[in-house]
């Protein structure tokens, strides 16, 4: 059977095909092909199933699932929408091996919005007549008809709002025949970049790395390229002429960016090179315009979407280049449902669509560091800042040795720079990355804590909506006026810093200073997030305190110093990552200081001044750090030199979970290159009300974990009650 062209018919009309459907099942079901109806691998079909009628997508020849003629179904319908590719098709029957999870569970990432499968209605756009009728013309009417004139034809609700009238106006002016009605189906307007526009000017090294990438797209080919600059250094210009090349090619470009919603620079970046603003992907969108995009994207009317590791599964046609920005970030890891790498993906899909991926970090994860060392990956390297501008010089304050004084977070030092900063009419980021007022409230009197009802996590005091919060699973109260354990009277009290304290003492300190807080309490989408960047370049804020989302993307002129207020944070836990991790996330901090010709200073208050991370980091020393972080992984067998799995089996019923555990436990594979621990008490031992427990399996790369799992758990029958699920290669360890 072949699949690739739509001309490639099954072999008759009572062909057999297989169906995969997105649910969470294991695979295809068969389905009769009615006489005259023509399918192929990779059409949309309407089915039935059970009392429901589902859409799902052929998956092959049907035929070998042993049921009788009887019970099998005919497909409803064929719908009218362009073919998942196989390069998709492909991807999901990997994942799916890969991270041992059901192939329906897979393609629900493909088919993530269910409007693009139903009938939508017509829109009605507006345009001018060739002949203005004689008709009374107010000011708002003008105003219609001017903006009318300037574009393409438009729905009544985009006139009115660029007019600043209301609808009636525009449907008015068509009734009088002054604007012509045109019923089209929606689908949005894509302009399309040009690659011929001007670009900035690159540096000697920068047009070396943008031609040999632009080679690799030009090659047709899969390749893996790590570009590999220090923050501020220009890489997102220098892979832009990759996405040029790819434009000239007339092929897709999909980029893949850590908290998209949040990368409001980049997008003004890529419009100053291009012409025009890429295509989105992201949560923050609506319904519809996420059902325009997806089927633009089918369509091929999508040349470039930038959007957030959901954006992977879309179904480019004619996929010829992906980026993956900041590829070591974690948040390219999915947690729920399917879990899965999306970085990692990225490059399974490149290879199955045959196109080059760019991976671009100041701060590369370990995995592609090696991966480079061992000849998988090329690399291009941008060891300078671009233009004038310098790396900034960092600092490790001692809080040992520098007192903070009692209920205070910045130490002198760090004031007396912030001080010097602000004076200068120069801008700095106090950096802490936990949100809220403090991450502990408890009782003066008997030390009860404020614990979350549904998870092993205490409540987060967070003083400027008046209440206490779970950043685990939402639980929100206010704050107790007693005790519940000993009864006394307005006894709690916040322990530990967060931001909002920060910004609490910065108002004792700095009086003066226009503090802005940053965190995703209160910049949750791209609308919040210009905003924020426009009055830091306009000055109306000269002094950030923020969380990681400021971590990373951002480039402000003006801002000269960062403090970091606990450095230590995320080295606590024992997780096999925490020094990386910790590393990665301070760096790009402190890279957010002296971008464009101003010195950069960065301070990194501290307990552990003398840790491998705070003196590489002192030191400039990352590829130092590296090595010595990638020979203990090695010593130990650790990723990237050993494989890693978890499983985590989780329940509302405690009881069940550990019996579950125990006979688990006790089929667990004994053998050469295999270490299994557990199970043990997940860190977050209770989330979201279901009790949870950890295997951790440990072995050698010579060993296939998808093979040695299912042999596992099909020895032990799960129970309906407790929910396994299997984490490859993680990289959260709660």
């Amino acid at each position: 059977m072949k699949s690739q062209a739509s001309t490639d018919l099954f072999a008759n009309d009572s062909q057999l095909v297989k169906v995969l459907l997105p649910l969470p099942l294991a695979g295809p079901y068969d389905y009769r092909v009615p006489p005259g109806m023509d399918v192929w691998p990779g059409r949309f079909v309407r089915v039935p199933f059970g009392p429901r009628r589902l859409v799902g997508v052929v998956w092959g020849e049907g035929g070998d699932s042993g049921l009788e003629a009887s019970r099998i179904k005919d497909l409803d319908s064929v719908l009218p929408l362009p073919d998942l590719p196989q390069a998709n098709r492909d991807l999901v029957d990997w994942i799916s091996a890969y991270c041992l999870a059901p192939q329906g569970a897979v393609l629900r990432m493909a088919m993530s919005v269910p409007a693009v499968f139903e009938p939508v209605k017509p829109i009605t756009l507006y345009e001018p007549m060739e002949e203005l009728p004689d008709i009374r013309l107010t000011a708002a009417r003008k105003r219609v008809l001017t903006v009318a004139a300037d574009g393409p034809a438009r729905p009544a609700s985009d006139l009115a709002r660029d007019a600043g009238v209301s609808t009636g106006v525009v449907t008015g002016l068509a009734d009088a025949g002054a604007l012509k009605r045109i019923s089209v189906a929606p689908g949005g307007y894509w302009p399309q970049p040009d690659p011929d526009l001007p670009g900035p000017g690159l540096s000697e090294l920068q047009s070396k790395a943008a031609l040999e990438m632009a080679e690799h797209v030009k090659a047709r080919d899969f390749s893996v390229t790590l570009l590999d600059g220090v923050t501020g250094s220009g890489k997102t210009e220098v892979y832009f002429e990759a996405v040029a090349e790819s434009l000239r090619q007339g092929r897709q470009v999909v980029v893949l960016l850590p908290e998209i919603a949040l990368s409001t620079q980049w997008l003004s970046r890529f419009e100053r090179r291009f012409g025009v603003a890429p295509a989105v992907w992201h949560s923050d969108l609506t319904q519809s315009k996420r059902r325009d995009s997806w089927k633009a994207v089918a369509e091929g009317k999508i040349q470039v979407l930038v959007g957030a590791r959901s954006a992977l599964h879309l179904p480019f046609p004619d996929l010829g280049l992906i980026v993956i920005d900041e590829e070591h970030d974690q948040s390219f890891k999915q947690e729920e449902g399917v879990i899965y790498n999306a970085r990692d993906m990225g490059i399974v899909r490149g290879r199955l669509a045959q196109c080059p991926v760019i991976l671009a970090s100041a701060t590369p994860s370990l995995e592609t560091v090696v991966n480079v060392r061992e000849g998988r990956f090329h690399k291009l390297e941008l060891p300078e800042r671009h233009g004038v501008a310098e790396l900034p010089t960092i600092e490790l304050v001692d809080i040992l040795k520098n007192s903070l004084g009692r209920q205070r977070w910045i130490s002198p030092p760090l004031e007396t720079a912030l001080k010097e900063t602000l004076a200068r009419g120069e801008q700095a980021l106090l950096f802490l990355n936990r949100r809220g007022y403090a991450p502990l409230t408890l009782c003066d009197g008997c030390g009860h804590r404020l614990e979350c009802p549904n998870c092993s996590a205490w409540l987060v005091e967070h003083r400027f909506s008046k209440r206490l919060e779970c950043h685990h699973c939402g639980y929100a109260t206010r704050k107790p006026d007693d005790c519940p354990e000993c009864g006394a009277h307005d006894s709690f009290r916040a322990c530990g810093p967060g931001v909002e304290r920060l910004a609490e003492e910065v108002e004792l300190i700095l009086p003066e200073a226009r503090a802005e807080l940053v965190t995703s309490d209160n910049i949750y989408g791209p609308a919040a997030a210009s905003a924020f960047v426009d009055r830091v370049t306009s000055g109306e804020t000269n002094l950030i305190i923020g969380t990681q989302i400021v971590a990373k993307g951002y480039h402000f002129p003006k801002l000269t110093l960062v403090g970091v207020v606990d450095a230590d944070l995320g080295l606590a836990g024992g997780d096999l990552r925490a020094a990386e991790r910790t590393y990665q996330l301070l760096h790009q901090v402190a890279g957010r200081a002296g971008r464009e010709g101003h010195k950069g200073r960065v301070l990194i208050q501290s307990a552990n001044v003398d840790s491998p991370v705070m003196e590489a980091l002192a030191k400039g020393d990352r590829d130092g750090f590296l090595e010595a972080e990638s020979n203990m992984r090695e010593l130990s067998r650790m990723p990237p030199f050993g494989r890693l799995a978890a499983l985590i089996i989780s329940g509302m019923d405690e009881v069940a979970v550990d019996r579950f555990c125990g006979e688990l436990a006790r089929k667990a594979p004994r053998m050469d290159g295999v270490l299994v621990l557990g199970p043990a008490p997940a860190p977050m031992a209770l989330l979201r009300g279901r009790h949870r427990r950890r295997f951790l399996i440990k072995a050698d790369k010579r060993i296939s974990l998808q093979k040695l799992i299912p042999q596992w758990l099909n020895q032990v029958k799960e129970p309906s009650s407790v929910r396994t699920q299997i984490d490859i290669d993680p990289v959260s360890f709660m």
